[in-house]
């Protein structure tokens, strides 16, 4: 986009600073994504995005990228999707390096809700002199950094949940056979998601019945981020030979049980950790884990989002609490195929009891829709 084109609006250059934030998408996380972009006379004089965790902020990047290329940036103009940083960390402040830079004008997508930064940032910028710019088509930029944006608010996951059906609704066949409903491309976007989360939950009989691995396994010759794998497992059947088991040690596994164990629960319990498995003992009613405290645990571990891949009455206990549903977005994968079954053996994506009257139905926003080939992908905020 690197051009003097005088057409070229604010808004053009604010909305690349967003697209090079994507592109840290399954990388930098827990941090947000971050672009910027600097500009000069309506033409772009460099850019930058937060690539990897722990590495440069987007606008030290972008400053970086121009030092390289021998431009000078002095009285420009930055572009940037988040209020920079003003605070010591993995990184030294970027409100200081555009400081040193002498940039002139800086246009800001999102207010940053940590407290080490939460406007503190943009007045340093002020009191140098520089104007500022907040709020600058902040939905867009708001929009890529949900996860980050709840953690701070609420200390708890973000938690998505996710599943693929047939166009009749079925997630399995009457012989319980549900290798494949979504297709390649479907799958491979579900491993996207995975790697942009800190964990992955299911539930043991999900566990038992598919034995997954529930990892990130893109094939693009990058290094992505694996989410710990969570399983709700009340007593203890997690299977010591099971694919989540065998790599416990190389990738982390939580298994939630319930507090008052049986002696032989317990001993399962005592075989697993030998075997690198996590537990956490927490409070169950009637054999279900209390999915409430479960989140504000895992939060305290630093735990920021959650994707839900399991079996339709884990789903519908997340969907339907007393309170509010626990999920903040749902992430359906619709292939066009029909399964049928037999009456008895119906394999929906959300099996709880739910409300009693059609006008108590959890109502969802207009979803986000994305194509996977054949497949369809709704995506709806709760």
């Amino acid at each position: 986009m690197k051009s003097s084109i005088s057409n070229y609006s604010e808004k053009d250059f604010m909305r690349r600073a967003i697209k090079l934030a994507l592109q840290g998408e399954g990388f930098v996380h827990p941090n947000p994504m971050v672009g910027a972009v600097i500009v000069r006379d309506n033409k772009i004089l460099a850019e930058g995005y937060h690539h990897n965790y722990g590495n440069l902020h987007a606008e030290r990047d972008a400053l970086k990228n121009a030092a390289e290329q021998n431009i000078s940036v002095e009285g420009a103009e930055l572009f940037v999707t988040l209020e920079p940083c003003c605070h010591h960390g993995k990184q030294p402040p970027c409100t200081q390096a555009i400081i040193d830079a002498k940039i002139k004008k800086v246009y800001i997508g999102s207010r940053d809700p940590n407290p080490l930064v939460n406007g503190k940032g943009v007045q340093i910028l002020k009191d140098a002199g520089i104007e500022v710019i907040q709020d600058f088509l902040k939905e867009e930029c708001d929009s890529i950094n949900k996860i980050f944006f709840h953690y701070i608010k609420y200390k708890t996951p973000y938690v998505i949940l996710k599943y693929a059906m047939t166009l009749d609704g079925q997630t399995a066949t009457y012989t319980k056979d549900s290798k494949w409903i979504s297709g390649n491309s479907s799958r491979t976007n579900v491993h996207k998601t995975r790697a942009n989360v800190s964990a992955v939950l299911t539930g043991i009989q999900t566990a038992l019945a598919d034995n997954p691995m529930l990892n990130c396994r893109l094939e693009d010759g990058k290094k992505h981020f694996n989410p710990v794998r969570i399983v709700l497992d009340s007593s203890v059947q997690l299977k010591k030979d099971s694919a989540l088991v065998r790599t416990a040690k190389e990738i982390p596994v939580i298994d939630v049980c319930a507090e008052n164990l049986s002696s032989e629960e317990s001993e399962r319990m005592t075989e697993l950790k030998n075997l690198g498995v996590e537990f956490i003992q927490i409070e169950s009613c009637e054999g279900k884990i209390d999915l409430e405290k479960l989140l504000v645990l895992l939060g305290e571990r630093g735990i920021d989002s959650i994707l839900v891949e399991s079996g339709g009455f884990l789903n519908a206990s997340f969907l339907f609490q007393k309170k509010n549903p626990l999920v903040n977005e749902i992430h359906v994968y619709l292939a066009p195929k029909f399964f049928g079954n037999d009456g008895t053996s119906i394999f929906n994506p959300v099996r709880g009891l739910g409300v009693e009257l059609a006008k108590d139905a959890l109502t969802l926003k207009k979803p986000e829709i994305e194509f996977f080939d054949d497949d369809i992908l709704l995506k709806y905020e709760v």
